[in-house]
């Protein structure tokens, strides 16, 4: 009996050595990254000194390459100023195509393919921006159309739509904004979370809400985070300097990483 309790012993201690092993080797698998980045010039880094080196994408790829679970990182800047969710649509041709092309031109294809998203400023204008104003049913509409797309000309690919970020209600440059801009932003807010809900039900772990934080970052922190800018109605806060796109891209990359753990 003695003996037999040994072996017992013995069978669960390698067993168990066998499980934290296993275990901790399915915790370091290292994965490869294609990020395509689409927005507008937010993502572009509109007002940058040098947005190859400075915008938030940039900034969020060399953040995700620090991580230890990251082998690669591989991305594309599909920021275009001005731009909405309308100019992204399939039907309208030029935006949708960039992506496409930038999508199938990574080298590496069995890398995890990830569109992050980041649109609304512009839709939300009073006037200027194509399609502006877009109405909050219409936005969501429009984003479940770019991302069904996507989700059927890459399948296995990721969409994570990141939230917008905040601007002063006195925007107004070439385009307006103001405060019915403002508020109309807001009002997109949730209307991306449900639409995840909603994806959550048919295609689990394929469509995710990103980053939720930097919307009320530069709220607070606009003096020391976005560019100022003069205006039709005096000095507006919209686009990020340096320091601001350094923020924004990070906020980007942790919820990256923190979609891909859900995964």
């Amino acid at each position: 009996m003695f003996k037999i309790n040994l072996t017992k012993a013995f069978l669960l201690t390698v067993l168990t050595g066998a499980i934290c092993v296993y275990s901790s080797s399915a915790q370091t698998v290292k994965q490869n990254l294609n990020i395509v980045f689409i927005g507008n010039s937010i993502t572009h880094g509109a007002n940058l000194d040098d947005p190859l080196d400075d915008a938030p994408p940039v900034i969020a790829t060399a953040y995700l390459r620090k991580q230890a679970n990251i082998r690669t990182v591989n991305y594309s800047n599909q920021g275009y100023s001005g731009f909405t969710t309308v100019d992204f649509l399939p039907s309208t041709g030029t935006a949708f195509k960039k992506v496409e092309v930038a999508a199938a031109a990574f080298e590496d294809k069995k890398a995890q393919l990830i569109f992050s998203i980041k649109l609304g400023t512009n839709d939300s204008a009073i006037q200027g921006p194509n399609g502006s104003p877009v109405a909050p049913g219409a936005y969501q509409q429009n984003l479940k159309t770019i991302a069904d797309n996507l989700l059927k000309e890459f399948p296995g690919c990721i969409i994570i739509f990141q939230h917008p970020i905040w601007y002063s209600p006195n925007t107004y440059n070439g385009a307006k904004y103001l405060q019915e801009g403002l508020s109309r932003l807001q009002s997109y807010i949730p209307l991306i979370d449900q639409l995840v809900a909603d994806y959550a039900k048919t295609q689990p772990k394929q469509v995710f809400v990103g980053d939720t934080d930097a919307f009320g970052y530069f709220k607070k922190n606009y003096l020391t985070d976005l560019t100022p800018e003069d205006g039709h109605q005096g000095t507006f806060y919209l686009h990020p300097n340096k320091k601001g796109a350094a923020a924004l891209g990070t906020f980007w990359a942790k919820a990256i990483l923190k979609v891909l753990k859900q995964r």
